[in-house]
C-alpha cells in the first residue's frame, strides 16, 4: 500500500466525518456538501445527480474507454431513532474519495477516462435505478463500472469475488385479502381472512420446496401480517408483506407465476378477493464474465476468496443492467480487534486500514488494465 499510504490521514478523516453525518437515502444533504467541498478543493468538477448524488470525470490523455467507480452514500435508521452508517457506506465513500485524489495527483499518467459516482439511496428507494434512468451512463459514455462492499463475514483484507450472480435479486410484495366480517359465534355468515391467510402462507411456502429445483437459489419470506378487529370477530381484511430472493431471472418469473395462480385458486375456493402487488424490485448483482476473469487474473497474487451467492440485495445491479459491471467484497472480520458484528448491526465497525487496502486494490487493477501507467 506504499503508493496510497500518503493519503492515510486524509481518508481516515473522511471516514470520521462521513460517519458522524450519516443520513437516510434521498436526504444525504450534509454528505453531498462534504463530498462536493473535497472535490472543489481538489479542483475537480462534479455534477449533481438526483437530489443528493454527484458524479464527475477525470479525462485520460489517450482515452480508449471510460471506466466508472461507484460508492453508495446513505445510512440506516438505528434502534435509537438516529441515522448511522451500519452498512459501511462511510467506508465506501472514503475509499472513492481517496482513489479520486490519487488519480488526480497522477492524472498525467492516466490513459483512459475515470468516472466517479457517489450514489444516494442504495438502501432505497432506487438511487442507482434513477441515476441510470436520468442518463448518467450516456452522459459520461461509461463502458464499464466497478463497485465494492465491505464484508464482515470474511477475514480482514481478503477479496471476495464470484462469477455471475454474487447477490440476489429481490421482489418486495404486498398481499391484501378482502374477506367478510362476522361474529365469531356465527362464522358461517362471514369469510374468514385469518383462515385464508394461513392457507395462503402455507401454499406460498411450497413454491420453493416443490416448484423450484433444489440446485437453484431462491427464498420467499412473509415477514409482516396485520388483520382482525377483536378475538370474537371473524377477520374481514388481512394485509401481508414479504420478499422474494432469487439469482436467475427465470426463477423470478416462475415464482411470480406460482404466487399468482395460488392467489387465484384460493380466491375461487373461499369466494374472496386477493390482491398481490409488487412494491419494489432490485435485479440480481450479476458480474460480467470477462471482467470477472480479468479481475481474477490481474490480481492473482492477492488473497482472493470465491464467495457463495449472498441472498442480500444491492442496487449496483441497475448499473450492470446498463453496462458491464463487476462487484466484489473486501473482508473486514477481525476477531482479535473485535470487528465481528454483521452488516446492519448497531455494533458493526471495521479497521480503517481497509480503506487503504481497497484503494490499493483499485490502483493495482487500473495499472494492470493499462488505464493508469505505473
Amino acid at each position: 500500500m506504499k503508493k496510497v499510504n500518503y493519503l492515510k490521514e486524509k481518508v481516515y478523516k473522511h471516514r470520521k466525518i462521513l460517519h458522524n453525518i450519516a443520513e437516510e437515502g434521498r436526504k444525504e444533504y450534509k454528505t453531498f456538501n462534504y463530498i462536493k467541498s473535497i472535490l472543489d478543493d481538489l479542483g475537480i468538477e462534479s455534477k449533481k445527480w438526483l437530489e443528493t448524488g454527484l458524479a464527475g470525470i477525470i479525462k485520460g490523455k489517450n482515452p480508449q474507454k471510460t471506466i466508472a467507480f461507484r460508492a453508495d452514500m446513505d445510512g440506516l435508521m438505528s434502534s435509537d431513532k438516529t441515522v448511522k452508517h451500519l452498512c459501511g457506506h462511510d467506508g465506501h465513500m472514503s475509499i472513492l474519495l481517496g482513489l479520486i485524489e490519487y488519480i488526480n495527483d497522477n492524472k498525467e499518467h492516466l490513459n483512459d477516462n475515470f468516472v466517479f459516482i457517489f450514489q444516494p439511496a442504495e438502501e432505497g428507494p432506487g438511487g442507482s435505478r434513477d441515476m441510470v434512468k436520468n442518463g448518467i451512463i450516456e452522459y459520461y459514455g461509461i463502458d464499464e463500472i466497478y463497485g465494492l462492499h465491505v464484508n464482515p463475514l470474511i477475514n480482514e483484507g481478503i477479496i471476495g469475488i464470484r462469477k455471475k450472480a454474487i447477490m440476489a435479486g429481490t421482489v418486495d410484495f404486498e398481499i391484501d385479502i378482502i374477506s367478510k366480517s362476522a361474529h365469531g359465534a356465527m362464522p358461517q355468515n362471514g369469510i374468514d381472512g385469518v383462515v385464508i391467510s394461513a392457507e395462503l402462507i402455507n401454499s406460498i411456502q411450497t413454491i420453493i420446496s416443490r416448484n423450484i429445483s433444489p440446485i437453484d437459489n431462491a427464498v420467499i419470506t412473509i415477514g409482516k401480517i396485520n388483520g382482525g378487529a377483536r378475538r370474537n370477530i371473524v377477520a374481514e381484511n388481512i394485509h401481508m408483506e414479504g420478499t422474494i430472493r432469487y439469482a436467475k431471472e427465470e426463477i423470478r418469473e416462475k415464482i411470480l407465476d406460482r404466487v399468482e395462480k395460488i392467489c387465484i385458486g384460493i380466491e375461487n375456493k373461499y369466494d374472496c378477493k386477493i390482491i398481490f402487488s409488487i412494491v419494489d424490485e432490485c435485479p440480481a448483482v450479476i458480474n460480467n464474465d470477462r471482467m470477472y476473469d480479468e479481475f481474477k487474473l490481474l490480481l492473482k497474487d492477492r488473497n482472493i476468496k470465491e464467495l457463495e451467492l449472498q441472498m442480500g440485495a444491492e442496487d449496483f445491479s441497475f448499473f450492470q443492467k446498463a453496462v458491464p459491471g463487476f462487484f466484489f467484497n473486501i473482508g473486514t472480520r477481525n476477531k482479535e480487534k473485535g470487528y465481528t458484528a454483521v452488516l446492519h448491526s448497531e455494533e458493526f465497525n471495521f479497521d480503517e486500514n481497509i480503506i487503504l487496502q481497497a484503494m490499493d486494490i483499485y490502483v493495482e487493477l487500473l495499472e494492470l488494465k493499462g488505464m493508469l501507467e505505473r
